[in-house]
């Protein structure tokens, strides 16, 4: 069995004892599917940088429970065999009427009792969107309260995650607190018209820092994981919706909108809708995954965050220095560790400049800070004194009283490393 738990003083997950940003698939591919190489699809994927599935269901029955829970063992064996663990989506089952014994409450039990000594159990999905005032389906936090409370008798070593939808009040999310571990929202802004996901006045991508504050707000101190789009229903025609526009993210909007949750204090990312093949590549459908994103967005974009570069970033406490830019609408987060200082940046707003980055410590560890790098901008000169090394050829920025500056422009990224 893993043991994951919360690291309290960053919000990083702990398995094992080693801390983790989570990166999620949801979903996966099938079961035994193989990516265009020929190789195994969990393989390829965790290769990629892939760290957790999405896996369980929304159909649990005591009908059918002993076939869906050998099922479910099968995806958890194929995931622990390639390094990865599972998101167990546990469908409307942690709803637990003011009532027992319930017919949920039965289902929850077995399937955590059974379910929760596997290694690869990583962490519980609890209902989808409860809260999400356009569904005629909503559940009142109390409901999921008791099922967390039920939850967590059962199994005390793995978090309990809720996902909202984006719209809604603050004040309709507050409630939920006592139903979770973690929490976090879905937000797809890249459609036509964009932005309709949200259903806000904010059509830019940048929609996604906005709903991420919010979560951060709901979640009252607890970890928040953001989901990001790869594709879902309000890009695939349909019978209902015959006007609906195929459209995916670029590399730059799925890297932007990735850095930006992170500003705003996400501590795990999950990106869904590989799994709906209905507006894949022919190819891609064969294989019933989008292998063509992966390849053109988010490989490259999990190989950076899954990086020796960024990676200790993505885990690290928020910086006691807080460093400010002079750019209206230029979003960022500092973060520190024992030896380096990083300070992540995006640009949500329109326009190019030169900004201005004030607020570093002057000095770490007695000596003064003269010069950064760009982390994963290149440059192939030989760097100045004192950050020239022959191990890397990262752009460097120079620092002077707490300052350096850099040229950004609208949805650009930066992450800035400060080595002592």
């Amino acid at each position: 069995m893993s043991a994951v738990s919360i690291d309290r003083s960053t919000g990083a997950l702990l398995v094992d004892g080693r801390k983790v940003f989570p990166l999620v698939l949801s979903n996966a591919p099938p079961l035994g599917a193989k990516a265009p190489s020929g190789d195994d699809a969990l393989a390829e994927l965790a290769a990629g940088g892939a760290s957790f599935i999405r896996a369980g269901r929304g159909d649990w029955s005591l009908e059918s429970l002993d076939q869906q829970i050998a099922a479910e063992r099968e995806v958890l064996d194929a995931a622990e065999a390639h390094g990865l663990h599972c998101w167990v989506q546990l469908g409307n089952v942690p709803d637990l009427p003011d009532r027992s014994p319930s017919a949920n409450e039965q289902l929850l039990t077995s399937i955590v009792g059974q379910l929760k000594d596997h290694p690869a159990l990583g962490a519980w999905k609890g209902i989808d969107e409860p809260a999400n005032p356009n569904r005629p389906s909503r559940v009142p936090a109390a409901r999921l309260e008791r099922a967390y409370r039920r939850l967590k008798a059962v199994d005390p070593d793995h978090p309990v995650v809720i996902t909202q939808a984006p719209v809604g009040s603050l004040a309709k999310l507050i409630p939920y607190r006592p139903a979770f571990d973690i929490t976090g929202a879905d937000i797809y802004p890249v459609s036509y018209p964009p932005g309709k996901h949200a259903g806000r006045g904010n059509r830019d991508i940048g929609v996604v820092g906005t709903v991420t504050q919010k979560m951060v707000r709901a979640a009252g101190g607890k970890p928040v994981w953001m989901t990001l789009q790869v594709a879902w229903s309000g890009v695939i025609p349909s019978k209902q919706r015959p006007h609906n526009v195929p459209r995916f993210p670029t590399l730059q909007q799925e890297r932007f909108m990735a850095y930006q949750a992170i500003v705003h204090g996400a501590r795990g990312l999950a990106f869904f809708g590989g799994h709906l093949t209905q507006i894949a590549r022919p190819a891609d459908a064969e294989l019933g995954w989008n292998w063509t994103f992966w390849s053109r967005v988010l490989q490259p974009l999990l190989g950076e965050l899954t990086s020796d570069s960024i990676a200790p970033a993505l885990i690290a406490p928020n910086a006691r220095s807080a460093v400010k830019a002079s750019a209206a609408g230029v979003e960022l987060v500092t973060r520190e560790d024992a030896s380096v200082l990083y300070v992540i940046a995006v640009r949500r707003g329109a326009g190019t400049s030169q900004v201005t980055f004030s607020g570093l410590p002057r000095k770490r560890n007695g000596r003064p800070i003269t010069g950064g790098e760009v982390l994963f901008e290149y440059e192939q000169e030989p760097l100045p004194p004192p950050i020239r090394s022959d191990r890397q050829t990262f752009r460097t920025v120079r620092a002077a009283n707490g300052r350096f500056r850099d040229w950004l422009g609208q949805h650009d990224v930066r992450v800035y490393r400060f080595r002592r």
